[in-house]
């Protein structure tokens, strides 16, 4: 139980989603990196992308940063946003700069909409740092790619945990198979997934997610037949998620460290062969 809050995904909280999509700001283990290229005149481009210092979470020495992150961390994602686009406005209007108002939903580009009339402006930029640069983590996180991903995890988990009380772990087990589609090769490429797709990453999280509940579910009767009917299904979804994994392109830093530590406590010596 201990590892299910730990890779689960809980989206109802935005702080958790800017800590997981965006990259870590480097030399940092508990913040990130924010694009600060929206509070200049620059183009974007790989020239760019090393002449401007990052941005950051840690917005100490503002007390309407301090105010903004405390609503961000506590309120559901929804009203966090809503909280983010006031505090926006609100740093504009106190500096007078022209901002165009719209109601409704909130989006990354009404964020950098707000953010933009700073550029001008090297006293209200100084003045408002901290609220910008939480204000662009948050326009970052809405319209990072990964996104639809972590909700259909979420959406998942929580088809998971009620499958649980309703049906034995080996059913439940067996739902993670469809999920475990390898990419295909198209020519000399391989196919992209769609951006609500699970990779190699998200289903690892699930079946540690799943495992780590199991405790919970029905318990299974020690008799031969279901313990062979389990095994059986754990090896194909050992067969299925290998599969994936020859697949990519790419391994992430999650899967090498994972094959490199199962290959270094791995019983297996190439000596005896």
């Amino acid at each position: 139980m201990d590892l299910t809050g730990a890779v689960g995904h809980h989206g109802d909280n935005l702080v958790e989603k800017i800590l997981t999509v965006l990259k870590p700001l480097p030399g940092h283990v508990t913040d990130v990196h924010v694009d600060m290229l929206e509070l200049t005149t620059l183009q974007r481009s790989p020239q760019t992308q090393n002449i401007l210092a990052p941005g950051c979470l840690a917005q100490a020495e503002s007390s309407a940063a301090r105010s903004l992150w405390e609503a961000m961390l506590t309120s559901k994602q929804k009203e966090a946003v809503l909280e983010v686009r006031r505090q926006l406005v609100e740093a504009a209007s106190k500096e007078k700069l022209p901002i165009k108002m719209t109601m409704g939903r909130v989006t990354p580009d009404q964020l950098c909409s707000y953010v933009h009339p700073f550029r001008g402006s090297g006293e209200a930029l100084e003045s408002h740092c901290g609220v910008l640069q939480l204000g662009l983590a948050t326009a970052q996180t809405l319209r990072h790619q990964s996104l639809p991903r972590w909700d259909a995890c979420l959406a998942f988990e929580r088809l998971l945990l009620q499958a649980l009380g309703d049906s034995d772990f080996q059913s439940v087990l067996r739902q993670l198979l469809p999920l475990m589609k390898p990419l295909e090769d198209v020519g000399d490429s391989r196919s992209d997934r769609s951006p609500d797709e699970c990779g190699p990453d998200e289903l690892i999280l699930l079946l540690i997610y799943l495992y780590s509940l199991s405790d919970q579910a029905p318990p299974i009767d020690h008799q031969e037949a279901l313990e062979k009917a389990l095994e059986k299904l754990e090896r194909e979804l050992i067969g299925a998620m290998t599969l994936v994994l020859t697949k990519e392109v790419e391994l992430s830093p999650l899967v090498q460290k994972l094959t490199v530590h199962i290959v270094n406590n791995s019983s297996f010596d190439v000596r005896k062969e």
